[in-house]
This record gives structure tokens, sequence and C-alpha cells, in this order.
């Protein structure tokens, strides 16, 4: 099994270079590229203010991350989550490098861009000239946007799972797999559970049959 890791933050703004910073991470473990449930949200207080214009976009306020953790307080449990997988995002590098200025804050390695898969990258390849943001792939592959209404980091996460199942054709290669082990087990079940039944033919039946035969040229019921 192969297992991934995808995941999706929100900030107070673009440029972490500049001081912006995470509030908000979102995971969710994959295996074979197919969601397993297994999943990582926490909401954090960035150290400074979060200007309206971002507050816009993620709906999320300086009210909202009153008492919650920084990120020095949980980076150990997303590090351990992540554990060594490839990470998967949409508009990877800026993912990246926000975790990553966050990491250099506590002197921690970053994450390392080999783990990197862009799911933007994958879609411009699929479908180059076309719109590929989230919104845009979720329209086009008929997936539920009803309860986006803004950015959330959860929320984001489990529709990208939803693109990016249909980006690598997880989607069918999952069914594939599901519907040949249940016909085996169909089958299995079927196999164990049969209870033989004799078929009894009664004397006027038998004789009907005999008639039948006796009128047929060279019939095989009579050839040894």
């Amino acid at each position: 099994m192969s297992r991934s890791v995808l995941f999706d933050t929100e900030t107070t703004g673009f440029e972490p270079l500049t001081g912006d910073r995470v509030i908000e991470i979102a995971a969710i473990e994959l295996m074979n590229d197919l969601p397993t449930g297994a999943q990582y949200h926490v909401l954090l207080d960035p150290e400074r203010d979060i200007p309206s214009d971002s507050t816009r976009v993620h709906g999320i306020t300086n009210a909202d991350v009153v008492g919650k953790p920084k990120f020095a307080a949980i980076v150990d449990g997303m590090l351990e989550f992540f554990g060594d997988a490839p990470l998967v995002a949409h508009n990877a590098p800026f993912d990246f490098g926000f975790i990553d200025h966050e990491l250099s804050r506590l002197n921690r390695p970053p994450l390392g861009r080999p783990r990197m898969i862009d799911t933007l990258v994958l879609a411009k390849t699929r479908f180059p000239g076309m719109p590929n943001s989230l919104d845009a792939l979720c329209r086009r592959f008929d997936i539920d946007l009803s309860a986006r209404t803004r950015h959330n980091a959860l929320l984001d996460c489990k529709l990208l799972a939803e693109v990016y199942v249909e980006l690598t054709g997880g989607r069918q290669r999952g069914l594939v797999l599901e519907t040949t082990q249940g016909l085996a087990f169909a089958q299995y079940e079927r196999a164990e559970n049969r209870t033989p039944r004799p078929i009894v033919v009664d004397e006027v039946t038998l004789a009907a049959h005999g008639a039948f035969v006796a009128r047929l040229k060279d019939p095989v019921w009579l050839k040894e």
C-alpha cells in the first residue's frame, strides 16, 4: 500500500517573508491515492493580526484564533501525521513555502521539495489552457461545491481529495478492485453455502420426454 498525505493551509496573507503566518492546517491520509478517513486539522494563533481582506477569503477572524495553539505547539503532531509520505497540495509551492517558513522559525528542516505533488501541475498537464482552480476542477468533475462558501482548509482538502482521485484515475482503480473482490467473495459464499437439491422427474414427464425423443431422427439422448 502506498501512503501519501494531502494537505492545505489558510494564512494571514500571501507572503511569509513579509510576516504572513499560517492560521489553519488540514491534512487527509491517502492510501493508493484514495482517502482512508484519517485526518489532521488545527486552527492556529498566528501571533499577529488577521487582515480583513484575508478574513473575506477564508472567514477566519482574530476572535476565532484567540487561545488557539501556536505553530511551535503543534509542529510535532503535524510532522508525525505527515510522516515521510509524499505530500499532495493544490498550488503546492504556496503551502510548502508557508510550512517551510514556519519550520525555519523553529530551526527545523524544511519539508523537502522532492516530496511535493502539485495537483495544479497535474491539472494543467491534463487540461492545458483551461481554468484549473479547485472550484473549476470540482465543476469539471461534477463534485458538489455547495458547502464551499469560503476557503476552509479541511473542506478544501476533502474536495481536493476527490479531484485528485479523478486526476489520477484512483476512483476507477478502486472500483475495479472492489468489484473484483466483491464478485470473488460472492461466488465463494454461494459455493460454500449451496445446498444440493436433487431434481426428481415424475412418470408422466418421463413418458412425454420419451415420446418426444422417439419422433426425432438419430437423437443424441439414445446414444451411449
